[in-house]
């Protein structure tokens, strides 16, 4: 397993226990330093993980408003706990990295790998056609934005 896929994993599996038992943010890092511990070996970067969930945690109103505008037919609270952290680990990946660190493409490709590992029998189909949803509309966006630009 590469080193970023691993990164991802633990920070999953974080989330996930975290938002389960609806703990306070403070308690966040006690489980992600657990989970580190136990479940990187081999882990080359070990703080990449540690900036993809401090990253999702400093921005966790505006991807669940992400999931939200994407899933419009899901309220947030329906859809499950792992798709739901799934899908925040891809929308900030996609939205909050540096694309040249890790491309749109890649940070699709690597939640639908997550969903495929953890998720139910849909929950590729479902994180793929958000992600997808949240991609066409920040490529229209940022057309738009360069069309203004050109002018």
């Amino acid at each position: 397993m590469g080193s970023r896929h691993l990164s991802r994993s633990i920070v999953l599996q974080t989330l996930y226990e975290w938002d389960f038992w609806k703990r306070e943010k403070k308690d966040v890092q006690k489980i992600f330093e657990r989970n580190l511990e136990s479940l990187s070996s081999g882990l080359v970067d070990k703080l990449y993980p540690q900036k993809l969930l401090e990253g999702i945690l400093d921005n966790w109103d505006k991807l669940n408003k992400l999931i939200v505008s994407g899933a419009p037919e899901w309220p947030l609270n329906q859809i499950n706990i792992i798709d739901r952290n799934i899908l925040r680990i891809g929308i900030f990946e996609l939205l909050f990295s540096d694309a040249k660190e890790v491309p749109p493409k890649v940070a699709i490709n690597e939640a639908v790998e997550l969903a495929k590992t953890f998720g139910g029998d849909s929950s590729r189909r479902f994180v793929n056609g958000v992600l997808g949803t949240i991609f066409r509309e920040m490529e229209t966006v940022l057309d738009k934005k360069q069309a203004k630009e050109n002018l």
